[in-house]
């Protein structure tokens, strides 16, 4: 045990002197989550060489493990505080849920994958943190309760459907996401729900995988 445990606590402090700090992340809240969290418990064994990697982790199936920094500086503009009610879409195995939780908010992990939610929902219990979980489509969204303090799309849109400014908190509410397409530049926006819109403004560059649920759809061209 103390021979995996030892080289992985240290690519996690790594991870948080040399990707995240350097790189505007600076909520201390958020940096301790992700110095005590174990990243590679999100993942399947044969990829916990790649958990501190500084790249997207492909998990299969157009999924991935979204890379430490870019998740950090989306937690970061998602700024949560403590006993807020957040939305995770596209959970995946679980991470993200987990940063949010240890931080001190009440979250819910969405994903229409039920094996990935699965996954997630183990390596979340395992840790003695309380998350959600919840199955079904990305794009819906979770509505029909109580309208959500902050939403985070674990992952890069083509758009932000209009159904989710009405699942966010009126005034307070916030959504940050990814706009962006397949392999290409994408940058990381933060939505204000005004009146039954949501006002995106666009805050840094980030590049992830698309989400599925979320891909461009089909133009014809005569």
């Amino acid at each position: 045990m103390a021979s995996t445990t030892l080289p992985f606590a240290a690519a996690r402090q790594f991870m948080v002197d040399s990707q995240l700090r350097p790189n505007k992340v600076t909520n201390p809240t958020l940096l301790e989550a992700m110095r005590q969290l174990p990243r590679e418990n999100f993942l399947p064994p044969p990829l916990w060489s790649l958990a501190y990697a500084d790249e997207d982790v492909r998990l299969g199936g157009g999924r991935v493990l979204i890379a430490p920094l870019a998740f950090a500086r989306l937690a970061q503009l998602l700024d949560p505080a403590p006993g807020e009610r957040v939305l995770v879409v596209g959970s995946g195995t679980g991470y993200g849920a987990a940063v949010l939780a240890a931080c001190g908010a009440r979250v819910t992990a969405l994903d229409q994958d039920q094996s990935l939610l699965d996954a997630g929902r183990s390596a979340i219990n395992a840790l003695g943190l309380t998350v959600v979980s919840q199955c079904g489509p990305h794009a819906d969204g979770l509505p029909g309760v109580q309208p959500w303090d902050a939403i985070l799309i674990q992952g890069a849109v083509d758009s932000v459907p209009e159904t989710f400014a009405a699942q966010l908190r009126p005034v307070s509410g916030r959504l940050v996401t990814v706009l962006g397409k397949a392999d290409r530049p994408g940058v990381a926006v933060l939505g204000e729900r005004q009146g039954t819109g949501l006002a995106l403004a666009r805050t840094f560059d980030c590049t992830t995988a698309i989400l599925p649920g979320f891909e461009p759809v089909a133009e014809f061209h005569f």
